[in-house]
This record gives structure tokens, sequence and C-alpha cells, in this order.
């Protein structure tokens, strides 16, 4: 067991920075990038059609993970295993389920890696000490999402062998498609945004994606990064780095903290739960 998610920890500091939302496209492309989760996506999400509805669900629900406690993370664990057990399909001629154990595993650990690129770009690499207690305290989060015991490689370097090993495997397919499709077409979330301002940001999570994917994956997904790209991305890192390293990590992880806490509320309140819940579906 590794020490307890509190205030001033490795995971308590970086899994809620603002930050790592600028790699939530690239962690998309890399969770559809297997075949298991593609098929999944395929077949039992709405998000092309009510994006914004998932990916708030989906905040919420990752906020508890860490913010929440340990009581909080089991209830939305059990919530989460109990929905995805009938997502089930068959792809390429073989039946698949949402709760594939090796498919499970691997959405968790792109959810690990995830605060550990965002610093490595935009901030402070985390240090070896910093690492080893953040990736301890995410594999006591796996475990209690349901990831099993040996799904979860026993360090940090162990980890990045087997996630580079994980993503070595993977190429293009429809679903990782539809989804770049998707960031080039969703509609604005609110009519007051404008429209030259919604377009800008839509390139901006495009280019996002190819500036942070693993180099190998970006090139068999046949998206193309020049010289003039890598200068253009190391000038807007360098600005995101200078601008909020400084700011304290109680700041930085404030809304994920204030979204945790509040859905923790919300799952023992299950009556304004679930008003809240139908008005978004």
């Amino acid at each position: 067991m590794a020490r307890a998610i509190v205030r001033g920890t490795a995971a308590w500091k970086y899994f809620g920075d603002f930050r790592d939302a600028l790699l939530a496209g690239q962690v998309l492309v890399l969770q559809v990038a297997h075949p298991v989760v593609a098929a999944g996506v395929r077949d039992h999400s709405d998000y092309t059609s009510d994006p914004w509805t998932r990916l708030m669900r989906t905040g919420a629900s990752l906020s508890i993970y860490v913010y929440g406690g340990a009581s909080g993370a089991q209830v939305e664990a059990a919530r989460l295993r109990s929905l995805h057990r009938s997502f089930t399909g068959v792809a390429d001629g073989h039946r698949y389920s949402a709760l594939d154990p090796l498919a499970y595993a691997w959405v968790h650990a792109t959810l690990v890696k995830v605060p550990v690129d965002a610093q490595r770009f935009f901030g402070r690499p985390l240090s070896d000490v910093e690492l080893e207690e953040y990736y301890a305290q995410m594999c006591d989060v796996g475990r209690l999402l349901g990831v099993r015991e040996r799904d979860l490689p026993p360090d940090w370097a162990a980890f990045e062998r087997y996630y580079d090993s994980m993503v070595a495997g993977f190429a293009r397919n429809p679903t990782i498609d539809t989804l770049f499709e998707t960031i080039r077409t969703v509609p604005k979330p609110v009519r007051w945004l404008p429209d030259s301002w919604w377009r800008w940001h839509g390139r901006t999570q495009l280019f996002l994606i190819r500036a942070t994917l693993p180099p190998g994956l970006r090139e068999r997904l046949g998206l193309q990064w020049t010289l003039r790209d890598q200068r253009r991305f190391w000038r807007f890192a360098s600005a995101v780095r200078v601008l909020a390293t400084p700011i304290p990590a109680a700041l930085r992880t404030a809304h994920m903290r204030w979204i945790g806490k509040l859905n923790v509320w919300l799952r023992h309140h299950p009556e304004v739960y679930r008003r809240l819940a139908s008005r978004m579906s």
C-alpha cells in the first residue's frame, strides 16, 4: 500500500493539475488505439453527438478517484464496473467486453501517464522520488478500480516498458479517424463563443495531439510533423511553463478537488444526482 493521497503528496499535486487538460486529446487517441477500447467506443459511446456531457462525466469520475477519498473511489469504481458490464459486442469476428482485463488496465495506464507527460512537456519533470510515490498511489487507485494485480507493473521503470510496448503495437483504426473528425466538427458548447475562437480551439487541439503523441505512433497514424511544428510547440510549452509553474499546487488542482468533493456529496444524495444526470442525458 502506498502513502494515502493527501495534501502535498505526488498524486494530489499532479493528477488534477490544470495543465493535464492540454493532453486530453492525446489520451483519447491512445485509449481508442487499443482495439477493444475502439470497438467499445464505436458501439456504445455517443461522444460524437454529445461530447460535452461525456467530457463532464469523465472529468467528474476522474476527480473522485484521487480527491474523493478511498470510500468515494470505491463507490465510483463499483458504479463504473456495473455500467460497463453490459458494454459487449463483436469486433473482427471476436466477442469483446469493455471489462476485458487487458483493455481495462490500458485505459488506467493512459490516465496514470497523463500527469507525468504534462509536467514533462509543460512544467517541471517529476523527480525519481516523486515518480515512485505517484506511481504507487496510482496503483492503489487502479486496484480500487478493479485492475488486476498482475496487470499493474511493479514500478515506474516497468510501467514505462509496458506502456512503450503497448504503443508500439497500435496502428490507425476507424475510431481514431472518427475522433479526429469529431474534434474538427464538434459544435460549440455554448452559442456565445465566437466562431473564429472555436475554429482556433479545434486546430489547437489537433496540434497538441500531433505534438504530444509518441513519435512512432504519430507516424503510423499519418500525422505530419515538421521542424517548424516542433519549434511552435517548444514556444507554446515554454510559455505555459513560465506562466503555470510558479502557481502553487493547491491552486493548480483546485478545480479537480472541488469537483471530486462535490461528486462524493452527490453520490450520497442520489435523488439530486439522478435529477442532474437526467438533465445531462
